[in-house]
């Protein structure tokens, strides 16, 4: 188990490009499964999560050729269908949350999916409902196996239909579109997740062959095609990173450039930073964020306390809350977190309250956080990375602090941050890794 130590109060200054997008990559890699012709993917996150699934792909006998540092080709000419009912497949499947995503491409194109129960972050329940609800209604049949955890999906000859998803999940609009792009008939699906991430791969498959209407709305029409053909593709930069390197910055009184960051698809992140009063520099597709010596939270025009909470796109994205709410602690003002989604992801704020961070956790989807204005530097401390998110905001708070802070379990950071102390060093950050 590797940890950082993380020498807090230096200032950082320089220029950072973000990774190609996490979310997006582990759709575009599962949609490769929808033709036996080559497709190039390009701005591939070198991150564990992605490269886990890039090996699962390569052991269900996809060929996999790396031909630049983040540009990749794929075949999947030749799937190995005994492959998925192994011991070894069980394994590697249910080591990454992404994996979920093979279901839809292999009942198109093969009429039969597996998968075990996957993993991923430990943030509260994240049903799979909408997901096999949609395969059930093109007419597949569905089945899970209580025992071994194991989820079955069958049908040779998927019907297009209509469907209103009792939830806009991204994974699940995701692997049902990669359903129905094969399937006879039209499909349209009400209450889609429309994400950027979402977008990329509708265009993507439409460039393979398909016919997606209503690409950016939340109401996608899927007319069914025979067979699709490879394509080219270069994912998105990983507006949740840009994200991060925003509140990274004002927090840390830092000036730093963040580079190609596709800005037209950050959506409301930037205004959203805004009422926190963090104030950037919009450059062409550059963000420069000037040095704050403070930050003041704006409030709602009667006074009441800012709120700043997760919606489903276009509103804020729920990945982002974890860094707000770090930003807010040295901010001045107060603000209310709210945490709709995921009831398990706040829990990390116990480690910020003994740093010092005036937090008050009102119940598992609410913490309303008073600033210090920078009058008290937080304490460093001894703390464990729980999932993706909160391992970052703790490695935020970790860089502001008085002192020297150890973060354990930092593999939760790796998966979805690549090299992020090797980049962070080079703007002038002290974080040191211990294998």
């Amino acid at each position: 188990m590797a940890t950082f130590e993380v020498r807090g109060g230096c200032c950082l200054k320089g220029e950072i490009t973000p990774q190609g997008a996490k979310n997006e990559a582990l759709q575009i890699l599962c949609a490769v499964l929808l033709t036996p012709e080559k497709v190039t993917i390009h701005n591939v996150p070198a991150i564990v999560d992605v490269l886990q699934l890039i090996d699962l792909l390569r052991a269900m006998g996809v060929k996999v050729e790396q031909i630049g540092p983040s540009s990749y080709t794929f075949e999947a000419r030749e799937v190995d269908l005994p492959y998925l009912q192994s011991r070894e497949y069980r394994d590697r499947a249910a080591r990454l949350r992404g994996s979920v995503m093979v279901i839809g491409p292999l009942l198109a194109r093969f009429g039969v999916g597996y998968i075990p129960k996957p993993g991923g972050d430990k943030i509260g329940r994240r049903r799979l409902d909408t997901h096999f609800i949609g395969f059930q209604k093109l007419g597949a049949r569905f089945n899970f196996d209580t025992d071994s955890h194991f989820y079955t999906v069958e049908g040779k000859h998927l019907q297009g239909t209509y469907m209103l998803l009792d939830e806009a999940s991204v994974t699940g609009t995701a692997n049902i579109v990669m359903a129905a792009v094969l399937a006879r008939g039209t499909t349209t699906i009400y209450n889609a997740a429309c994400e950027p991430y979402l977008q990329q791969l509708c265009k993507m498959l439409n460039r393979m062959g398909a016919k997606i209407s209503g690409i950016a709305s939340n109401l996608l029409t899927i007319d069914g095609v025979d067979s699709l053909g490879g394509t080219e593709h270069t994912m998105l930069p990983d507006m949740i990173e840009v994200g991060s390197f925003i509140g990274m910055a004002a927090m840390t009184a830092s000036e730093i450039t963040i580079k190609n960051v596709s800005f037209d698809n950050l959506g409301i992140i930037p205004q959203q930073f805004q009422r926190m009063g963090i104030n950037f520099v919009q450059q062409g597709d550059d963000i420069l964020i000037p040095k704050h010596d403070h930050y003041v939270i704006d409030s709602f025009i009667d006074g009441s306390i800012m709120t700043i909470a997760d919606a489903p796109w276009p509103g804020l994205t729920p990945d982002l809350l974890s860094v707000f709410l770090v930003v807010a602690t040295q901010a001045q003002g107060a603000v209310l977190i709210h945490q709709k989604m995921f009831e398990s992801r706040l829990f990390f704020v116990d480690k910020l309250i003994d740093m010092g961070a005036q937090i008050i956790l009102c119940d598992p989807h609410r913490a309303t956080v008073i600033g210090h204005d920078r009058k008290f530097r937080l304490r460093p401390t001894v703390m464990t990375s729980p999932d993706i998110r909160a391992g970052v905001a703790l490695l935020i708070a970790a860089m502001t602090a008085d002192g020297i802070s150890t973060i354990q379990n930092i593999e939760q950071i790796d998966r979805g941050y690549q090299d992020i102390d090797g980049r962070l060093n080079a703007l002038g950050a002290d974080i040191r890794r211990i294998e």
